[in-house]
């Protein structure tokens, strides 16, 4: 199992505007593309030095294959999507996670 984390800085100008678009709109698309089982969005606790407000979103796939089918067949659209939504408001970190264990009580 493998963890899409994209991590976004959000100016605070459009964040109330960019979170109801996350929450409606972007994350729906993301797990309507069939490659993701599950979305969390989580709020980073951390002041930034440079403003804005931080989110780590974490996309699950089951394997490599499927997050790289999504990098081929999905990226390149929902990605425009944010920048034509909200062009030169945040800032984006991605990274691949390997869940290593998972443990539930």
């Amino acid at each position: 199992m493998l963890i899409y984390n994209v991590t976004i800085n959000i100016d605070e100008s459009v964040h109330d505007q960019w979170l109801d678009w996350m929450k409606d709109k972007h994350l729906p698309d993301m797990l309507a593309t069939g490659k993701f089982s599950h979305a969390k969005m989580v709020k980073v606790l951390v002041e930034e030095d440079m403003g804005g407000i931080t989110y780590s979103v974490q996309y699950t796939t089951q394997d490599r294959d499927t997050l790289e089918a999504y990098y081929k067949e999905d990226a390149d659209r929902l990605r425009a999507d944010a920048q034509k939504m909200f062009p030169n408001k945040f800032v984006v970190f991605r990274t691949e996670l390997e869940v290593i264990s998972q443990q539930i009580p």
